[in-house]
């Protein structure tokens, strides 16, 4: 299967870091850190964000369809964390696995089904005890200059990513965006965040 990011992933911190850092920051505050604590990124990408949770002593996992971001997450991790390439709606983990399953911008890009079957997914590997965490663009209108801006940043960056993702964000955001997505899990928001003007959202959930 061919690699959509195989020619910008060495790129992809550069290019989207200065958008979503502050993101990542609060999603970190969001469900507190325990030293030990398993967390595992569904779509984790160069391995950013699981930097912040191993850098805090937690044991990191991550899965990603792209071997090219895996490559680059092996090398910002380190031997100490557990990697795949795979599909996150088809993982290799037992049930009931994780402290923090998190998401950050990856949902958004896929079909309506494969959103579906990674939620279920999480909720197979999830502790009992434990939280999902999804970051996501918001379905909201934009509010205010700051929310038109934003919108139009995300725009341009989902226009470029190709036509099929483009389509697949534009039926994410038709659909209701993450709101609609945990309700059809029957997923509880604990805790939520919209920010951006109203075109980010940040859930945090149980099951």
């Amino acid at each position: 299967m061919k690699d959509p990011y195989k020619n910008i992933a060495a790129w992809y911190n550069i290019l989207i870091g200065p958008f979503t850092d502050g993101f990542r920051s609060i999603g970190l505050k969001m469900f507190p850190v325990r030293k030990g604590m398993k967390v595992l990124d569904m779509g984790c990408g160069t391995g950013t964000h699981l930097k912040l949770y191993q850098e805090n002593g937690c044991h990191v996992f991550g899965i990603d369809r792209s071997e090219a971001m895996i490559q680059i997450a092996r090398r910002t991790l380190g031997k100490e964390a557990k990697l795949e390439r795979g599909d996150a709606a088809n993982t290799p983990f037992p049930n009931d696995c994780f402290d923090l399953i998190y998401s950050m911008t990856v949902l958004h890009e896929m079909y309506e089904e494969d959103r579906i079957g990674v939620l279920e997914e999480a909720k197979r590997i999830l502790k009992s005890s434990g939280r999902i965490l999804l970051i996501d663009f918001h379905n909201a209108p934009p509010r205010k200059f700051k929310g038109i801006v934003s919108k139009i940043i995300i725009n341009f960056f989902e226009f470029f990513a190709g036509k099929k993702h483009f389509k697949n964000y534009r039926q994410f955001i038709k659909n209701g965006a993450l709101p609609s997505l945990i309700e059809s899990q029957s997923l509880k928001i604990e805790r939520k965040l919209i920010l951006s003007g109203g075109t980010f959202g940040i859930f945090l959930l149980k099951k």
